[in-house]
């Protein structure tokens, strides 16, 4: 693949993941005339539904367990080192498949793999991350993608979504950051708190 090609994906992503990291939503609050009843009849199956997809995005996302796997099919671009916030924990190294920023959305084929080094070198799959470029986006609006819009930055020209399929994050499925992810073991590291 030409050098410009994976340069230029290279800079995708570390405009996407900057971009997640600083323009995580708000959670919007419930109206006060709506009744706990309705909120629980009308969020358990969006959460049932959320729940199905990440499941199958395990399933598919599973072999990358071993980042020679992730490597060997595609996933060949670090394209950040160890991204950490200094308050908030940690995202770790982000790996592309370059091939797939085409704005299409397939939500068992994630553009991007986020990694946590671990002691004695080892990697440990942790989230994966969906990027779609603005002027490749076809559809109304955002993209959306189990119930959540994507984050946006038109200057960068970016739609982004991390996912935290393989390690619990307390601050949500979808955050940026992870309190439980460290680059404590990275080779390289960048702390993104100052962008903030």
């Amino acid at each position: 693949m030409p050098r410009s090609v994976i340069a230029r994906a290279a800079g995708l992503l570390l405009a996407g993941s900057f971009l997640a990291a600083c323009s995580e939503s708000a959670d919007t609050l419930s109206a006060p005339a709506e009744s706990a009843a309705a909120s629980a009849r009308t969020s358990l199956p969006e959460h049932a539904v959320i729940a199905q997809s990440v499941a199958a995005l395990r399933r598919a996302t599973a072999p990358y367990h071993d980042i020679a796997t992730a490597i060997a099919d595609d996933f060949a671009t670090p394209v950040t080192p160890c991204w950490y916030h200094g308050d908030l924990g940690a995202m770790g190294y982000h790996y592309a498949d370059v091939t797939r920023l085409d704005g299409v959305i397939d939500s068992l084929a994630p553009e991007a793999l986020v990694y946590e080094p671990l002691a004695g070198g080892k990697m440990a799959l942790v989230a994966v991350e969906y990027i779609v470029p603005i002027s490749e986006w076809r559809g109304e609006g955002r993209p959306t993608l189990f119930g959540r819009a994507f984050d946006e930055n038109t200057g960068l020209g970016l739609y982004v979504l991390h996912v935290w399929a393989w390690r619990d994050n307390p601050a949500g499925l979808f955050a940026p950051w992870n309190p439980r992810v460290s680059c404590q073991y990275a080779a390289e590291s960048e702390d993104r708190g100052h962008t903030h």
